[in-house]
């Protein structure tokens, strides 16, 4: 089993094979108020660049309170869990509307989840700039 802390740049084998199986993740998000906004997300993780990242709607409320944390981004958690194995991955996130960006958080999507996510318009990539990563994988 992995063990807690990880390298977010570096996890060892079983947390990064972890993080490549299908699971429902969750994101939490700092509301204006400074209460946690938790809701289910895909996520995919890119330690390579140090990147988590979710596909959302830009109207969403999880977008909204990353906006509102300012052009520094907001502190976000995300977490998967499966029995005894679970993972966090923790940072600052931003929202990207880049279509070169969005593209290239769909693609991940679509390797981690199997599926090619549906077309959308509003569709916008927060990005998560890992500081720090546990769990057992």
């Amino acid at each position: 089993m992995a063990k807690y802390p990880q390298d977010p740049a570096a996890p060892d084998a079983s947390y990064l094979a972890f993080w490549r199986e299908r699971h429902l993740c969750t994101l939490t998000t700092p509301r204006p108020d400074g209460s946690p906004h938790v809701v289910p997300v895909g996520v995919t993780y890119d330690p390579g660049a140090r990147l988590a990242r979710v596909i959302a709607d830009k109207s969403s409320a999880k977008v909204g309170n990353v906006l509102a944390a300012g052009p520094d981004g907001a502190p976000v958690a995300v977490c998967q869990v499966d029995g005894r194995r679970w993972a966090t991955l923790e940072g600052r996130a931003t929202v990207r509307t880049e279509p070169e960006r969005i593209a290239e958080a769909e693609r991940h999507y679509a390797e981690r989840y199997g599926r090619t996510p549906t077309p959308n318009p509003s569709r916008v990539a927060i990005e998560i700039r890992l500081t720090r990563a546990m769990g057992r994988g």
